[in-house]
């Protein structure tokens, strides 16, 4: 982990869930960085290996988080864990494996604060 915290590397194209993240991650003591595209949340993950990585479903195409998790795997490299955010969640859950698709899990939107929190700690702590 950095300085004793762990980085949440979240990316979304909607700037108003990246503030609320923001600020739901950082007041549990998480550092977060953000980015609002896939290429540009590929890049911060090249150069900044985040701890937990938040990726939304539908960004600039309709299935560009699962692309940017399929780009990440394509990189080789050992992955942190990843929660794909979906405003189609529970359906996500119930007809795709998501582990086949390299995710840890999916969090529906909107996101409730202390569900993330405490999937994010528990995920952490098993992961550490």
């Amino acid at each position: 982990m950095k300085n004793s915290k762990a980085l949440i590397l979240c990316i979304d194209d909607d700037q108003d869930l990246l503030d609320s993240m923001r600020i739901i991650l950082e007041g549990h003591g998480y550092a977060v960085e953000t980015a609002t595209t896939a290429q540009e949340g590929i890049r911060f993950f090249k150069t900044a290996h985040p701890d937990l990585i938040l990726v939304d479903l539908m960004m600039e195409e309709v299935d560009s988080g699962v692309t940017l998790v399929r780009d990440l795997k394509a990189l080789g490299v050992k992955l942190p864990p990843i929660y794909m955010l979906s405003s189609v969640g529970d359906g996500l859950n119930l007809n795709v494996d998501f582990s086949e698709l390299g995710l840890t899990g999916v969090l529906q939107k909107p996101i409730n604060p202390d569900s993330l929190a405490k999937t994010i700690a528990a995920q952490l702590k098993a992961a550490g």
